[in-house]
C-alpha cells in the first residue's frame, strides 16, 4: 500500500492559538486510523488540515503525492468530511435527498447537471445507510442519529478515497452510537476507503480500526497498532488519569 497522506513538520494556528505543533504523520492507502485524545488537543484541526482548511504556518501536507496547498480544489473531491452531529433547526426546509445530493455535486462539480448515474449513486447511498424511507423528510425533523446517517450518506455519494470522521458518535444515545459504529465498519470493509476517525472515547472506535495515534497539546505523542496501543501506562498518561478511573 502506498502513502496516501504525508504530513511533515506541520504547525497550524488560529490567531494566537497554536492548534498543531510540528506534527508529522503518514497514512497508507486502505488504513483505518483512529485519532484519540482529550478535548481541545488538535484532533479536529488535524482533519481540517488534511481537508485543506487549516491555516498551515509551516510544514507540508501531501495527498496522493500532491502538495495540498497547490492542489486544494482538485484533492478536496477525493476527501469527504463528516462533522460532529449537531442540532439542526427543524424549520429548515431542505429534504434528506437534497442534503445527500450536495455530496454528489461536490463530486461532479458546481453548475453541472446531475445524470441518471448520479441519482442512482444517491439512492444507493441512502439505501446503504438505511434511510431510503426518509428521503423526502425535512432534515430538521430527524433524530440526531438519523441526521448523522444523512451526513455519512452525503460523504459516501461523493465517492471519496478518504473519509474524515470527526467524533461522529459524540452526541448520540448508546443505541444510535452502536448503529453508526457498525455502519462505519461496513463502509470501510465494503468500500475500501481510507478512514481517519477522531474521538475522545476509545470504545467508540469500530474493531476494524487497526492503527492509533494519541494527541496531546497539539502533538502526536504515540503512534502504533491498535492492540499494542491499549496500554495502561500510555492511556493513563494521555488522559492524565488512571486507567481504572477512565473505565476503559
Amino acid at each position: 500500500m502506498g502513502k496516501l497522506i504525508e504530513i511533515e513538520n506541520v504547525t497550524v494556528s488560529y490567531r494566537e492559538c497554536v492548534a498543531l505543533k510540528n506534527v508529522s504523520l503518514t497514512v497508507k492507502e486502505g488504513t483505518f486510523l483512529g485519532a484519540i485524545g482529550p478535548n481541545g488537543v488538535g484532533k479536529t484541526t488535524l482533519l481540517t488540515t488534511i481537508n485543506g482548511l487549516g491555516k498551515i504556518v509551516s510544514g507540508t501536507v501531501k495527498v496522493f503525492g500532491l502538495d495540498l496547498k497547490k492542489n486544494e480544489h482538485r484533492l478536496r473531491k477525493e476527501i469527504a468530511y463528516v462533522p460532529q452531529s449537531s442540532n439542526i433547526d427543524p424549520r429548515l426546509p431542505i429534504s434528506v435527498h437534497n442534503v445527500v445530493k450536495i455530496g454528489r455535486v461536490g463530486r461532479v462539480g458546481l453548475c453541472r447537471n446531475l445524470k441518471k448515474n448520479d441519482y442512482q449513486a444517491i439512492d444507493a447511498a441512502l439505501d446503504l445507510v438505511g434511510i431510503s424511507n426518509l428521503r423526502n423528510r425535512p432534515i430538521g425533523h430527524l433524530s440526531a442519529g438519523e441526521q448523522q446517517k444523512v451526513a455519512i450518506a452525503r460523504a459516501l455519494v461523493q465517492e471519496p478515497e478518504i473519509m474524515l470522521l470527526d467524533e461522529p458518535t459524540s452526541s448520540l444515545d448508546p443505541g444510535a452510537q452502536r448503529e453508526i459504529i457498525e455502519l462505519i465498519k461496513t463502509i470501510y470493509l465494503n468500500n475500501k476507503v481510507t478512514i481517519i476517525f477522531v474521538t475522545h472515547i476509545l470504545r467508540h472506535l469500530p474493531d476494524s480500526c487497526k492503527e492509533l495515534i494519541f494527541l496531546r497539546r497539539g502533538k502526536i505523542i504515540h503512534a502504533g497498532g491498535f492492540k499494542e496501543s491499549l496500554n495502561k501506562d500510555l492511556l493513563s498518561d494521555l488522559y492524565n488519569c488512571s486507567i481504572e478511573a477512565l473505565g476503559l
